[in-house]
This record gives C-alpha cells, structure tokens and sequence, in this order.
C-alpha cells in the first residue's frame, strides 16, 4: 500500500492508540505469553490493514448501491466478500451489544437536544454540576446550590426588600 493511499494522510498518521491495542494483544493470550514490542507493532499495523481494507470494500459495496453512508450492512457485505463470512455473526453480535450499551446515551442527548435550555439556564446547569464535582472530591461535603433564575422569587427571597416596601 502506497503510504499516500489513505486519504489525504501518510501512513506514518493512520495508526491505532498503541497502549490500548498492547491491553488487547495481552488480554487475548494466556498470562505467561510475552510478546515483542516488534511483534506488538506488527500486530497494530495488521490491524490498521484490515480497517483500511474493510473500509475501502465497504466504500465500494456502499457505491453500489448508490448511497453516499457507509451503513453496518455495507460492512457486514465487505466481510463476507473479502471472504470473512465466517465472522460476519460474531461481528453482528458485537454491532448489537454496541448498540444496546449506546442506546441510554442516544436516548438522553435526544432528550436533551428537543428542549433548548437559554444561555442562563446552561450557566446555572454547567454550575449546578461543578459544584456537585468538587462535592465529590471533596469527600461528598455538601455544596451550597444556586437558584435557577425561573425559581428565584423576589418577594420571598429577599425579605429585608419586602419589609422597606411595607415601612414606607
């Protein structure tokens, strides 16, 4: 492979995070298998391989059909024409689990997206959750919370105001 032929970056750009692919190649192989940093670096850059490869066959199978996202069924149709059909259930199932674990996160910035919050508001709400973090490091000690402006009642909340009002 050209180092060009990844778009627009050398090979040298397109890699995986080095540490988490080491976690991965050690938590595949039994406790007392070593393996060589020259081996751990070949195995990263089989697996940058096999991403470039799939990606570029999906890429196809997606042009196919006419459509401009790369969707799974175009990648589960790669696997299968690359000739690894034999992975394509494992890969599903892993697709689902994903999708699963990622649905509550999905669900709440849905949620979140459909009702704006004003510039006020985000302020109050960013404040809210930096105090209840330094409540946090600071051993669960509370944190007085300020009031959101739409709570907030002048009459009540200011009682030497009300009672200037009524001497006058």
């Amino acid at each position: 492979m050209d180092p060009m032929d990844i778009v627009g970056k050398s090979k040298e750009d397109a890699s995986l995070p080095k540490a988490t692919m080491t976690k991965i190649i050690k938590e595949m192989l039994p406790p007392d298998v070593r393996v060589a940093r020259d081996a751990q670096d070949l195995l990263i850059e089989c697996c940058v391989e096999f991403i470039n490869l799939v990606s570029s066959e999906s890429n196809e199978v997606c042009n196919k059909e006419d459509r401009r996202t790369i969707a799974p069924e175009h990648v589960l149709k790669a696997l299968q024409v690359l000739g690894f059909g034999e992975y394509i259930e494992e890969v599903y199932a892993a697709y689902e689990q994903h999708k699963y674990e990622t649905m509550d996160t999905q669900r709440s910035v849905k949620c979140n997206s459909g009702a704006q919050m004003t510039e006020e508001e985000a302020a109050a709400e960013q404040q809210r959750m930096f105090a209840e973090a330094r409540a946090r490091m600071n051993g669960g000690a509370p944190v007085p919370q300020p009031q959101h402006p739409e709570t907030e009642h002048p009459e009540t909340d200011h009682p030497e105001t009300d009672q200037r009002s009524l001497q006058s």
